[in-house]
């Protein structure tokens, strides 16, 4: 991808922060690192650095500003979904900063290759897209990325209480991942082409382990997925990377947050039906945007992915929107 290797060209490496004030990671006034733009965070992990791909738009307030965790798919890498998604248009515009981590699962590399690598999440106790489990000792990817929050959060001045995650295919089964197991972190998710809520059941992929999932609050959802996905497909399969459907996926987020009501249906557009279970425990709403004509994609992205992109719907503004409905009580700064 040129525009890759163009945005990794131009990346600077922040500098430590300065003082920041309300260590409660509130909304008060901070002094954070005078840098904009592409730019990347090294985040010790596990005894090891890894360099981050990080935007942060120019003219943030002195407040602390929102995070977005933004996680590529399998055989991609952070700067090249910085590119897939978009979401620099939208940090632009909204005042948030947007994280884009790479996986460390080695991949085989692309056609042509991309100088930024091709990984894939280590996602506990699933096989990557090579049909093979992570090796022992793999970089513990749940831990991996509360570092990347704490070290940006740090750096650049950013609000724990509105901390996201969203992601593209595997990327959005590591947020799945994520609101399972560090609800406490992310205040609300949006996997595209991804939404998991634990791993399969190894006795019956029709179903998820229900133990894989216990998430300590109820967390908000948003999620985009293609009735004709060939990749994760929205019916399903047997595969223990995937397994259950993408509607067990959304019901059973919406039993795990409590909500009372739903689905109730909405046509948003020709081929676009929002379905949403609302009146949840804690303020978390769930939310599935089913697009009938649409591949494994990001809806309103540019760049061309596996089966049609949809461009009735812009999935990065539609998940900021929602995200700025959700705030994560007592986080720590």
């Amino acid at each position: 991808m040129l525009l890759c290797s163009a945005v990794a060209a131009a990346m600077v490496t922040a500098p430590p922060a300065a003082s920041a004030a309300t260590p409660d990671g509130g909304g008060g006034r901070c002094e954070r690192a005078d840098v904009s733009g592409d730019i990347t965070v090294d985040v010790a992990s596990g005894g090891t650095t890894y360099p981050v791909a990080v935007y942060v738009p120019e003219g943030l307030a002195a407040s602390r500003a929102p995070l977005v965790l933004n996680l590529h798919g399998s055989s991609s890498n952070g700067p090249a979904q910085q590119d897939i998604s978009g979401l620099r248009a939208v940090a632009d515009e909204e005042g948030f900063v947007v994280a884009a981590p790479s996986g460390a699962l080695p991949l085989a590399p692309q056609t042509p290759p991309d100088p930024n690598g091709s990984w894939a999440w280590n996602v506990p106790g699933v096989p990557t897209t090579a049909g093979a489990f992570p090796p022992a000792g793999a970089r513990d990817d749940v831990a991996f990325l509360r570092d990347v929050v704490d070290t940006v959060s740090a750096q650049l001045c950013t609000d724990r209480t509105r901390t996201y995650a969203t992601g593209y295919s595997g990327g959005g089964r590591m947020a799945s991942t994520l609101a399972c197991r560090a609800a406490d972190v992310v205040a609300a998710i949006a996997p595209v082409a991804g939404l998991r809520a634990g791993r399969p059941d190894p006795d019956d992929t029709s179903v998820p382990e229900v133990e894989d999932c216990s998430p300590s609050r109820p967390v908000p959802v948003i999620t985009f997925h293609g009735q004709q996905d060939p990749v994760n497909p929205y019916q399903g399969n047997a595969d223990l990377r995937w397994g259950y459907t993408t509607p067990v996926a959304v019901q059973t987020w919406a039993r795990l947050d409590g909500c009372r009501r739903g689905p109730e249906a909405t046509q948003v557009s020709e081929h676009v039906t929002e379905l949403s279970y609302t009146t949840c425990a804690g303020g978390a709403e769930v939310t599935l945007y089913r697009v009938s004509d649409g591949g494994h994609t990001w809806p309103g992205s540019d760049v061309p992915a596996q089966g049609p992109v949809t461009q009735e719907i812009d999935a990065s503004q539609l998940l900021w929107d929602f995200f700025e409905q959700h705030r994560l009580r007592g986080a720590r700064g």
